[in-house]
């Protein structure tokens, strides 16, 4: 078992852009695809993500330095950090439940397929770190690998389903055939923030608002490019950070290049799913005339879109004077802020592109994201303690990634309810 352990631990460092072309190569070849178009599908999917990884870390280098200075700058006086969702994905998969989760994770997908249960074959095997995190929860609070293993699966049941749901909506938006997006915190940020969407939508006075990457586009010109909406940003959160004008504008450089990069790179994605999904849908026909099958891959997918980042931005700003004013809160929002493009996916795609209806939403959800991540953050904080660099850090962890997502944070009260009868 421990060789077992090591070596998927081997496998799982190499991280996401080695995994997910091996699960695409492999997927191709069952789906009657030849060997080289497979092969040059998973080698061209690699190299997307590898581009989107760089753009994402030009985003979280200078905004996560930028959301540090505006915090000292402000005074912030807030207990609990926000590790961010990479240390959350490291902890869950070092837990004890992670190894033995994952052929069962793998297992229960391919039965709901069969009986129908679901239409998503989640080949996204880094991001089963949001199921694995669910179950280290369990385990932690109740000590039954039982129960972690229970909640895992349900917490894997409850996300394709969503993601069912959610994948006409996500494919007629994003401009993605036969995908869906059963990412766990892209999922349960939508869980509540769709339903609060669609009332704001109906609110007189909010209703008639129109604000979208296309509306901004006609008014301003050129200033109404993604590009220049991210230098934009980017220059008022330098300057909110105390940067000089020089800084602020090389903030708002990068951010810019954020806004024009990262299309491009999900664009070369799409180049290497294409043919799979292509191919994955005339096999099906060909077996199962009735039946139709989604790819569930990364929300990276989605954020890309200029709507999408451009309220993922427009919210780091606002996370932070929610993290100051809410009361009760004591999460210092930081490692997690520059993934709120990936949180805000599904409400972006609800609300049809709607910039204004969208930061209205996602500052609703944030604002009870942060009150959950602060009531997370004990169990968290153990759940983190199996990595070197927190196990002394001497403060309470917690992240908008797990601690936040409504669904894990469930499944949480859900284990503590449980606890006494396992012990």
């Amino acid at each position: 078992m421990q060789s077992l352990l090591n070596g998927i631990q081997y496998v799982l460092g190499l991280g996401p852009t080695v995994i997910l072309p091996i699960a695409i190569f492999i997927i191709g070849l069952f789906f009657r695809l030849s060997v080289g178009k497979a092969l040059k599908s998973a080698i061209t999917v690699g190299i997307g993500f590898v581009g989107i990884n760089l753009v994402v870390g030009l985003l979280s280098d200078n905004l996560g330095v930028a959301a540090q200075q505006m915090v000292e700058r402000f005074g912030l006086e807030l207990t609990v950090i926000d590790a961010g969702w990479p240390s959350a994905a490291a902890a869950a998969w070092a837990s004890p439940v992670a190894a033995i989760l994952i052929p069962i994770i793998i297992a229960v997908n391919l039965f709901l397929i069969f009986i129908k249960f679901t239409k998503t074959l989640d080949i996204d095997i880094w991001n089963f770190h949001h199921f694995m995190a669910v179950g280290a929860v369990g385990y932690i609070v109740t000590g039954s690998f039982i129960w972690a293993i229970f909640v895992a699966v349900l917490m894997e049941v409850i996300t394709l389903k969503i993601a069912d749901k959610a994948a006409p909506m996500v494919q007629e938006f994003y401009g993605l055939p036969g995908i869906s997006l059963p990412t766990g915190s892209t999922v349960s940020y939508g869980l509540i923030g769709m339903p609060i969407g669609w009332v704001i939508s109906k609110i007189p006075g909010l209703k008639d608002i129109e604000i979208s990457p296309e509306t901004i586009q006609r008014r301003f010109g050129v200033f109404g490019e993604p590009m220049m909406m991210g230098l934009v940003i980017g220059i008022v959160i330098g300057l909110l950070a105390g940067y000089d004008p020089g800084a602020a504008l090389q903030l708002g450089i990068s951010l810019g290049a954020v806004m024009l990069l990262m299309p491009r790179m999900v664009k070369i994605l799409m180049e290497g799913l294409i043919p799979i999904s292509e191919s994955a849908r005339t096999f099906l026909q060909s077996r199962y005339k009735d039946r139709e099958l989604y790819l569930g891959l990364d929300s990276a997918l989605a954020i890309g879109h200029p709507a999408n980042i451009s309220t993922g931005l427009i919210l780091v700003p606002i996370t932070l004077l929610l993290a100051v004013i809410i009361p009760g809160n004591k999460v210092l929002p930081f490692g997690d802020l520059s993934s709120i493009p990936f949180y805000t996916a599904y409400i972006v795609a609800s609300r049809k592109g709607n910039i204004f209806h969208s930061v209205i939403t996602g500052t609703i959800v944030i604002a009870l994201a942060l009150l959950m991540a602060t009531n997370f953050a004990p169990v968290h904080t153990e759940m983190m303690q199996g990595l070197d660099q927190f196990s002394k850090l001497g403060s309470e962890i917690s992240s908008l990634d797990t601690g936040g997502a409504s669904l894990k944070w469930l499944f949480l009260k859900l284990s503590q309810l449980v606890a006494p009868f396992f012990n």
